[in-house]
């Protein structure tokens, strides 16, 4: 049966274009239930006992929730009580449009064999479809075309003789249980019906607030004034009185935030949000429209530290203190754009991990539950688990904030494991860092290549065979995922042939497949301490694309001709097999390259990469790369527990500096070929040269120690940090670097065609790419794939030579990149507590990196760890009579004594584990000796074991 409908419409072009759109129908589309007698179906997913324990349905029930249901209780759905669930078509795409996240969500849980969950293509069953009704609109049209699915299931499978099984409607909208209800239907509210499963009342807390609950958990008094409906802001924003941007809250001042305003070009700005009247109930993320103040209302940064802490805040009293400290501290200060949020455009709530804070209202089920995110308000929950869940990390999600509420209303979600313990935190880590981590799914591996695999004469025939060559690879010690390998080697005609051989991924990662898409959205590997996220399944990361030594692999060739001066004769890339000769770490390299006494192959190949290296380094410097310094740790665990026993910085070797070299030169030939033949969708890098005002701190660094410094060009930056010296104190420019370091701007991916600034500053390079690392970054696929199709390796295909698609996958490339750093940052910082967790106090000489207004930031060299020496007084919103901060310096005068950048301390370091939650290193200062801020000096530092294993 055949459905059509007909309309015209206007062209660009000015003319007229009829346009049909056919709707096809059916009769024998499959109910899905074991019952059923009348449809022909090969296979069932629903079941014919299906029964749930429950007060309201005492007979075996399937559950057909509206589209409402699914996008609000998905957790109760994701349940492995809840089984026997239609979803309708209908159902499914609504979820789609609306939700993303929810409709993937669905997706897995329909696939999920055990839950039996069924699509019902009711849009297209004969007796389901429905037209629209002439004034009626989508949103109704839906909710009766989901009441006439659930009667057409309720007398389909009373057909089949099954008087018992029934169809329970499932709803949260009081109009449309109305409806079903005239029309005999089975129909309850979900919370109804959940709270009716027997010996299934911990499913009650997972329950997200109905509007009747939000309404009953809410004051009668108005906290926050009303948002803006969606047609005002959107005519604010036109008109010029609303600005949208991105709310970003205050780690340190629950009270501040700020939105950031994209604008055109270097045209973005920054609008200052304070007070709980202004900040209006946005949270950490959401996109908002916000109305400037007048100009005698802005306001400064407060350097006030306000942490939402302690019992809840049901009246604004203790607020209002508080919100006068910010307005005193501002006085004193330049002041910025301020505004107010007038309204929320789209919400970025996902759930959050953290701790319950137990009521202090004795039998009470609402508690306050704190993110370990301090970016994200305290959110009130229900729950009758509070007792067990009091020491665990659990996940909660927001429902909602009425502007009768001082917090966020959610529910419980699932619990994380025991607070402190290494794996709950590893857990939250990586979900608070929005880090993949799942398991792979079957859909994903069985994409993978079958075992046993070995390299076909079909792929032999296309490829150049390389394994004659003397080519190894230098990683870090324990690496297993070995994206690169090297060879060097004379030419007869005197000169040098160098290869760089990168690990051919995109042999086995096909575009479009799930394997493809899976690794598109991972972006990256990510690395933590004694763990790793592979953006790829374990048999293509560690197997069958590792360059390991001694076994034939695919590779993807970049190779030069050479001078003995490093200059480029010719360069060619190649599809090609290798069989790597060695699997060196970089010092197994730097001491064949040492050892006068070795003169093989490997050696020989090694020794003159070195040797090109160097030159390579030096003309790189000379052109104004920048050679900057950031302190990296190592970690010795206990090759049983697993815990950190002893951690120091990682030592830099020539090794590390040969390889560096190749990769990079590797990139740039690439980058140069890719857009050469791809001027409008190369996947290229770049780094945005600093602001001037970002080098500050850099200027005012150098200026203390009388050393001047030139800002001007990369090249002048270089020149200045090579000459910086200072006598007496070696490790100036060591710290100097670090602190440039701070001052870049972060590189980017993006689309050459969206694009006209190309260059990367730190690498003094007029083009870049990433093309070495195809195991543990998607970019480089990408890369791989414009490169094969330049020399006409493969074929090409749509989604490759689309800017716009180019562009957006940079987008969730550069996020990935950017949260996979933080995860690594904030794992080695977790490390770093649970080292000094079993040590006590150690004492530690430091620098001093920054001068704060009532604070010092010190380094400590040896340990790659920085930490803060407060000197407050106890009442944190008034300011201590003994400090005096000159912004000039900077300096910080604390009594008798004076701070600047880079003085030597002397430092206690230990852990603060008095919050659990957000436990910190916590420093105090020995020397210099200030009365009633140094701390004595212990008197016996406790010794470090012998590290057992590194790993």
């Amino acid at each position: 049966m055949l459905k059509s409908k007909t309309f015209v419409k206007k062209t660009r072009s000015g003319g007229v274009m009829k346009v049909v759109r056919e709707h096809y129908l059916r009769d024998d589309i499959w109910c899905g239930s074991e019952v059923c007698s009348e449809c022909k179906q090969e296979s069932t997913v629903l079941q014919r006992d299906a029964c749930m324990e429950s007060n309201l349905c005492s007979y075996p029930h399937y559950l057909l929730p509206d589209t409402n249901v699914v996008l609000h209780q998905i957790d109760v759905l994701e349940d492995p009580v809840i089984r026997n669930v239609i979803i309708l078509q209908t159902v499914l795409q609504e979820v789609r449009h609306r939700s993303a996240p929810v409709y993937k969500r669905l997706k897995d849980i329909i696939h999920e064999k055990e839950k039996h969950f069924y699509t019902f293509t009711n849009e297209h069953h004969r007796e389901t479809f429905i037209e629209r009704e002439p004034g009626e609109s989508a949103n109704d049209r839906n909710d009766r075309a989901i009441r006439v699915a659930a009667k057409w299931y309720s007398q389909h499978l009373k057909a089949s003789d099954s008087d018992r099984l029934k169809v329970v409607l499932l709803t949260n909208d009081r109009g449309n249980k109305e409806k079903a209800e005239e029309k005999a239907l089975l129909v309850y509210k979900f919370e109804e019906y959940i709270k009716s499963l027997i010996a299934n009342t911990e499913l009650v807390d997972h329950l997200a607030l109905s509007n009747d609950d939000k309404n009953e958990i809410s004051s009668s008094k108005v906290l926050f004034p009303e948002h803006l409906p969606l047609s005002r802001i959107q005519t604010g924003i036109k008109s010029g009185s609303f600005l949208q941007g991105t709310f970003r809250a205050s780690r340190d001042n629950y009270l501040e935030a700020s939105v950031f305003v994209q604008g055109e070009e270097e045209d973005s700005t920054e609008v200052l949000i304070q007070g709980l009247q202004n900040l209006n109930r946005a949270v950490h993320q959401d996109v908002v429209a916000v109305q400037l103040l007048p100009r005698n209302e802005w306001v400064a940064p407060s350097s006030v530290v306000l942490q939402d802490e302690g019992k809840a805040k049901d009246d604004n009293a203790e607020e209002e203190e508080e919100e006068k400290a910010l307005r005193v501290s501002a006085a004193e200060a330049a002041r910025k754009p301020t505004g107010k949020v007038m309204g929320i455009i789209k919400r970025n709530w996902r759930p959050f991990c953290g701790m319950l804070n137990l009521s202090q209202i004795k039998e009470s089920t609402r508690h306050l539950f704190t993110p370990a995110d301090r970016r994200v308000p305290r959110i009130r929950i229900e729950t009758r688990q509070a007792a067990s869940l009091a020491a665990q990390r659990i996940m909660v999600a927001i429902d909602g904030w009425p502007k009768h509420s001082r917090y966020p209303n959610g529910h419980f979600v699932r619990s994380l494991g025991s607070a402190g313990d290494k794996d709950t935190e590893q857990e939250v880590l990586l979900l608070e860092h929005d880090v993949p981590h799942q398991a792979f799914s079957q859909a994903v591996l069985s994409f993978l290549p079958k075992m046993p695999w070995a390299i076909t004469p079909e792929d032999m025939a296309k490829r150049q065979d390389l394994r004659h060559l003397t080519v190894c690879s230098v990683d870090p010690p324990g690496c297993t995922d070995i994206d690169d390998a090297l060879h060097c080697r004379e030419l007869d005609n005197g000169n040098l042939e160098v290869g760089v051989h990168i690990a051919d991924v995109s042999h086995f990662i096909r575009p479009g497949n799930a394997l493809d898409k899976e690794a598109a959205s991972r972006g990256t590997t990510v690395y933590l301490c004694g763990k790793r996220i592979d953006m790829v399944p374990e048999l293509l990361s560690s197997n069958l694309c590792s360059l390991r030594s001694n076994v034939e692999r695919l590779a993807f060739s970049c190779i030069w001709e050479m001078n003995h001066e490093a200059e480029i004769l010719k360069t060619r890339f190649t599809k090609s097999v290798i069989n790597s000769k060695a699997s060196l770490t970089y010092a197994e390299a730097q001491m064949r390259i040492d050892d006068t006494s070795k003169n093989d192959d490997i050696t020989k190949s090694l020794r003159g990469l070195n040797k090109l290296a160097k030159i390579l380094k030096r003309q790189r410097i000379e052109k104004g790369a920048l050679t900057l310094s950031s302190l990296e740790v190592r970690f010795h665990m206990d090759s049983e527990t697993h815990d950190p026993i002893d951690l120091q910085t990682k030592e830099l070797m020539e090794t590390n500096s040969m390889v560096e070299e190749f990769m990079l030169l590797a990139n740039i030939s690439v980058a140069q070929k890719t857009f050469d033949e791809f001027s409008e969708c190369a996947l290229l890098r770049k780094h945005p040269a600093p602001p001037p005002s970002n080098y500050d701190i850099l200027l005012k660094a150098g200026k203390s120690k009388h050393v001047e410094i030139h800002t001007d060009s990369a090249k002048a930056l270089a020149d200045s940090l090579d000459v910086a010296t200072v006598d007496g104190f070696p490790y100036f420019n060591t710290l100097l670097r670090i602190l440039a370091t701070r001052c870049m701007m972060q590189a980017v991916y993006f689309c050459s065609g969206m694009d006209n600034d190309f260059h990367h500053y730190g690498l003094a390079s007029p083009i870049y790419t990433h093309f070495t690392s195809p195991i543990r970054r998607y970019a480089d696929i990408i890369v791989h794939r414009l490169l094969a199709v330049a020399i006409g390796a493969d074929s090409t295909y749509p989604d490759l030579m689309d800017k716009h698609k180019q562009s957006a996958l940079c987008n969730n490339l550069n996020y990935r990149h950017k949260m996979s750093q933080y995860a690594q940052r904030a794992s080695v910082a977790f490390h770093t507590q649970l080292f000094f967790k079993s040590r006590g106090i150690l004492n530690e000489d430091g620098f001093v990196l920054f001068v704060r207004k009532n604070a010092i930031i010190v380094l400590i060299p040896k340990f790659g760890l920085e930490g803060t020496v407060f000197f407050d007084s106890k009442d944190k919103a008034k300011a201590n009579p003994n400090l005096v901060f000159d912004e000039e310096g900077p300096t910080l005068a604390v009594e008798q004594h004076t701070f600047h950048i880079f003085d030597k301390v002397k430092v206690t370091i230990s852990l603060d584990d008095s919050n659990i939650q957000h436990q910190k290193i916590r420093m105090a200062l020995i020397d210099p000796v200030i009365p009633g801020v140094s701390v004595p000096a212990p008197d016996v530092e406790p010794q470090a074991k012998k590290p057992k294993l590194d790993r």
